[in-house]
């Protein structure tokens, strides 16, 4: 669906509305068939999406694709499949002791109509990653698509128009007047994935319905190389996950801090890993373009910025700046400092900062000094520095001797903490997002509560000094 009239997308939103009013609480066999048709979908237009992908970015390799969308799309799947009817069951226990022989219960219960707002970088895995919790919990969702990946946005509303009624999943196209409409609407739950900036405004809009919102949004993301680390493994891991996508990853590496002795093996290093991993990066066909005109001349900016302002740009790989194919080649900048904008924005693209410390508790200060990242990599070896790390530092979410792939542990929750968002989804922790646990007590046939009836007499204050002294 198309749309710049926000008439459009209330009725929409009051037509599936209607739809879960007349199935609240859908049964396992609902839920399951709705998630294997968007298992269906997804393997039987496999090569379409990754080349409406493809031509988005002008360059997307087929293989990140899969391995970075595709792969992790149908494994959220295949796990709300495996555990979905254990989560959906009620959660029963035996009341307060005062209280027996009366029993509780949570009731898991949809929440209704889920809105989900999907940004540019990873188009196919941040609209089905939520749109899988929100229909193994039973709802309805409405996903708004980016217009930035205009032909896999369109390609994506097609096929859930072929697989889906339109009263279970709609999705929305169009500009930023259509998003800011249907951050508006009065969902039951809203998910946006995207920068700070625009979360603000996605916050003040939903506040208007008071919308429960989850904010999945990015900043700075650390990368610590400790005294003890495994250091050509933690710059491979490093520039991995800093390299796929060409940089646009919601948490990847933002910069690196790492002993001070070892910036300039660092940068060796780096070039050598890369080389290894783009060879001929000029030619290469896998190695992601920039998504735009205008992201390309941000990131360009970004840099040269820095290097006005001091910094040292160093180039891996055999790549020039070419902005026709908006390949931007990666370069490690030393020299940086806070002042740079290289240091208050988030990046999101091929250039990383190395900040060297003189003691890894320097480090943690820079890291708890600046908002809480989405993510934060460390690689060391010393159980105990590990420990110092995780415990005086908050991040949205940890790899320790990786990069990246916390987000991919369907039994660990997703999301940030304080400017990197708020809430979280993935699996059993996305369920409950998207659920309400409504809590139950059953009052057992039998029972003393008529003892603490009016009129408060004798019998009434020995009743209530028992219950103040087991309180």
């Amino acid at each position: 669906m198309t749309t710049d009239n926000a008439s459009d997308l209330i009725a929409q939103l009051q037509s599936m509305r209607a739809a879960q009013r007349r199935q609240p609480m859908p049964d396992w066999s609902t839920r399951a068939i709705r998630l294997r048709a968007l298992e269906t979908m997804l393997r039987d237009n496999r090569a379409g999406i990754t080349e409406a992908i493809n031509a988005d970015f002008g360059c997307r390799p087929r293989q990140e694709t899969e391995l970075l969308e595709l792969f992790p799309s149908l494994s959220a799947i295949r796990h709300a499949l495996a555990k979905g009817r254990r989560w959906m069951k009620p959660r029963r226990r035996l009341a307060d002791l005062l209280f027996l022989p009366g029993r509780t219960e949570l009731r898991p219960q949809p929440l209704g109509v889920i809105g989900i707002i999907v940004p540019w970088n990873y188009p196919l895995y941040l609209a089905v990653g939520p749109l899988v919790d929100a229909l193994v919990a039973g709802n309805r969702a409405m996903v708004k698509m980016s217009e930035f990946t205009p032909r896999f946005s369109a390609l994506f509303a097609d096929l859930v128009g072929r697989y889906f009624e339109a009263d279970e999943i709609a999705v929305i196209n169009g500009d930023a007047a259509v998003a800011q409409a249907f951050s508006s609407l009065p969902f039951d739950h809203l998910l946006f994935t995207g920068s700070t900036t625009v979360g603000h405004h996605v916050m003040r809009a939903a506040a208007a319905s008071l919308t429960p919102v989850t904010l999945e949004l990015g900043g700075k993301s650390p990368a610590i190389v400790g005294p003890g680390a495994r250091f050509e493994h933690a710059v491979e891991r490093i520039m991995l996950g800093k390299l796929v996508n060409a940089g646009q990853t919601c948490i990847a590496p933002d910069y690196v801090l790492l002993p001070r002795a070892r910036v300039a093996e660092f940068i060796e290093t780096a070039r050598r890993i890369v080389t290894t991993m783009y060879p001929q990066l000029a030619r290469s066909t896998q190695y992601a373009s920039i998504v735009s005109d205008r992201q390309y001349q941000r990131l360009v900016a970004l840099r040269d910025a820095a290097v006005a302002s001091g910094a040292r740009a160093h180039a891996l790989g055999d790549a020039a700046d070419d902005p026709e194919r908006r390949l931007l080649p990666p370069q490690l900048l030393s020299d940086v400092d806070d002042d740079m904008n290289v240091m208050q924005q988030e990046i999101f693209g091929p250039l990383l900062p190395l900040l060297p410390y003189d003691s890894l508790e320097e480090a943690i200060a820079y890291v708890a000094a600046h908002p809480h990242p989405l993510a934060l990599y460390l690689f060391e070896q010393d159980r105990a520095l590990i420990d110092q790390v995780l415990a005086q530092t908050v991040a949205g979410g940890v790899s320790v001797n990786d990069t990246l792939y916390h987000i991919a542990q369907h039994n660990l929750p997703f999301g940030g903490v304080g400017a990197s968002g708020m809430g979280g989804y993935h699996g059993e922790a996305g369920f409950r997002t998207f659920t309400h646990l409504k809590p139950v007590f059953h009052q057992a046939r039998f029972n003393g509560v008529g003892l603490l009836n009016p009129p408060y007499g004798a019998r009434f204050r020995r009743m209530l000094e028992l219950f103040l002294k087991r309180g």
